[in-house]
């Protein structure tokens, strides 16, 4: 049942309910700060006790760490209710896309967890349900969902992944193409795979292509992604035989919302990686065994990947697609990307 629990509690973290997280140190009522609001932080804490939990990477910014109780690198800080830690404060202090127009007030002061297991677990499901990691805590509420650390599943299971449905779809560049559904009973999203050509035998060339709604629909040029795709159906076509994975990891596994606040701090002069950890995130947070899982279903268990992520493909090993040849896919840079992709050349290890 964990996976529904998840479900649950991410369903209310997204709508701005209280949830509680019963840890073996202690339980903890918290209250997610980037979906409430006023009136809701009133019922749940009448009495403006709740401290304001954050993640230690948001607690060096706002210079906690000097302090013994944020001292600890990649343990949750919890901070005071000062009196005039207020609704609009804990917001400032939950997003730092507003720190060039916010001035905070401060000073802040941390103070032991009460509960540091369920603190970890608050942040962890915040991160997995794409919902800025800093809720308001404290001993006691009425919640909408209880669940412990045990419950909280990072991914998809994808073993339970299946075909829901698949269809002819000519496309621009490969008119000769099917389209495949995939989907898990917890998750609302659809992967889809696109077969292009005819298996004639041979290891098909595969791209794994991770939702970037700005990149594949809007043309935005910050990224790659919306080139990559359509270069990608290209030299599958080219190949005779091959198939497009789209998976629903948008924003490397933060989501629109999250990915967006990420353009508006590479927009302050951070990069990519130094703006996903800024706002409490992973640098990359896909799980690239549901594609696996999708090759397998598909009957394709040795793969030409076309990809310059080496993890990629030692993911897809790891889940047993044997991947005979790594295919560089390069594309030229623009002066709105060009930071982007060196970033990913010395930062995160892909190879051009």
């Amino acid at each position: 049942m964990s996976a529904r629990t998840t479900a649950n509690a991410i369903d209310a973290l997204r709508r701005g309910w209280p949830i509680a997280i019963a840890g073996a140190d202690g339980t903890l009522a918290l209250l997610p700060i980037e979906t409430t609001d006023p009136e809701r932080l009133a019922a749940f804490d009448p009495e403006g006790q709740a401290s304001v939990l954050l993640t230690s990477g948001r607690a060096a910014t706002l210079k906690l760490a000097n302090q013994r109780d944020a001292a600890a690198p990649d343990s949750p800080v919890m901070v005071e209710r000062a009196p005039w830690l207020d609704f609009a404060a804990a917001t400032a202090l939950a997003d730092p896309q507003f720190d060039l127009q916010t001035p905070l007030k401060g000073p802040f002061r941390a103070i032991p967890v009460a509960a540091p297991e369920a603190a970890a677990a608050a942040l962890r499901l915040a991160r997995i349900g794409g919902v800025l990691p800093a809720f308001f805590a404290g001993a006691a509420a009425t919640v909408d969902v209880t669940l412990t650390p045990a419950d909280i599943n990072a991914h998809e299971d994808a073993a339970r992944l299946t075909i829901a449905t698949r269809a002819r779809l000519p496309v621009s560049g490969a008119e000769d193409t099917e389209i495949v559904a995939f989907r898990t009973p917890e998750m609302p999203g659809e992967h889809v795979a696109l077969l292009i050509g005819a298996p004639n035998g041979q290891p098909p060339l595969v791209r794994l292509h991770s939702e970037c709604l700005t990149g594949d629909v809007l043309g935005s040029l910050k990224c790659d992604c919306g080139p990559q795709l359509d270069a990608a159906i290209r030299a599958i076509s080219a190949s005779g035989w091959g198939i497009l994975l789209y998976l629903r990891q948008e924003g490397r596994g933060i989501g629109l919302i999250n990915k967006l606040r990420a353009y508006a701090l590479q927009d302050q002069g951070f990069d990519t990686v130094d703006a996903n950890t800024r706002l409490g995130f992973a640098v990359d947070s896909r799980n690239f065994a549901v594609a696996a899982r999708m090759l397998d279903l598909l009957g394709q268990r040795s793969v030409r990947l076309l990809t310059n992520n080496p993890e990629k493909v030692a993911q897809l090993e790891g889940a047993g697609i044997k991947v005979i040849e790594r295919v560089s896919h390069i594309l030229p840079a623009n002066p709105h990307n060009e930071r982007y992709l060196a970033t990913k050349r010395d930062r995160t290890g892909h190879q051009f």
